[in-house]
């Protein structure tokens, strides 16, 4: 990587850093290796710490580099395609659904996901708790809602609390007829429980998937997914097969 004095430019300075840095790590880095320490990158392009910073953590924006514990700055791999969602007429558990049941507990839910539940702020619903895994990596954290009314037989059925019940909430949902669900993506930043179980540190850039699930005319459950922004493209519709690539292809390691 050359040494690259910033002259004045019309664009912000750290953008012309993100730009000059993501030529760099498509000609001389390959994935996974271990960025210098930001002293260095700041000495040799000759702008301050402050600027350099940027320029990186919109590098991890875009998913062009991974901050990992213990480990330091490095290149990521490229995105792995994740389906979003399940099929419009199929409610969360269904066959096929790639998500692992974790917990489920009943208390009461934020107030936004009351107010959309339709139910009372102080109302219990069972909250459960899933996972995602691809290729052997966490990609994405679930808190699905599902109100009390939506299962109303499953105080009948004998299951523990831990991933026993959440198996048992996800099967007496599929008693509903499910009439659509409409799904909304966002950026956010991950809160100190969804960084832990995605390896990632608190504040790394998340996308957020919240996912209206309607019986009849009403909401018989709510989903808020968190997947890592870094290592996932999020695909809709039957393929999700739409790819576009900009610049050079990666290296691999």
């Amino acid at each position: 990587m050359g040494t690259t004095q910033l002259e004045s430019v019309p664009e912000p300075k750290y953008w012309h850093l993100k730009t000059v840095l993501s030529e760099a790590l498509d000609s001389e880095f390959s994935v996974g290796e271990i960025l210098p320490n930001e002293r260095d990158l700041a000495a040799r392009f000759g702008v301050a710490r402050a600027t350099l910073r940027q320029a990186l953590e919109q590098l991890e924006l875009e998913g062009r580099l991974q901050r990992r514990r213990g480990v330091g700055t490095t290149v990521a791999p490229p995105r792995v395609g994740v389906a979003v969602g399940t099929e419009q007429h199929a409610w969360p558990g269904a066959a096929g659904d790639a998500w692992q049941p974790v917990d489920c507990d009943l208390a009461a839910p934020p107030a936004a996901v009351a107010d959309t539940l339709g139910t009372d702020r102080d109302e219990p619903v069972h909250t459960v708790r899933r996972s995602r895994t691809t290729h052997g990596q966490p990609v994405a954290a679930e808190l699905l809602y599902v109100p009390a009314s939506s299962v109303p037989d499953l105080p009948a059925i004998d299951a523990p609390a831990g991933p026993a019940r959440a198996r048992a909430v996800l099967r007496e949902l599929q008693r509903l007829e499910p009439a659509r669900q409409e799904s909304a993506v966002e950026l956010g930043s991950a809160r100190a429980d969804d960084a832990k179980e995605l390896d990632r540190l608190p504040g790394a850039p998340v996308l957020v998937v919240t996912t209206r699930y309607a019986a009849g005319d009403r909401t018989a459950a709510l989903s808020v997914a968190t997947y890592r922004a870094d290592t996932c493209r999020l695909t809709f519709g039957d393929s999700g097969g739409v790819e576009i690539h900009h610049g050079p292809h990666r290296r691999a390691s």
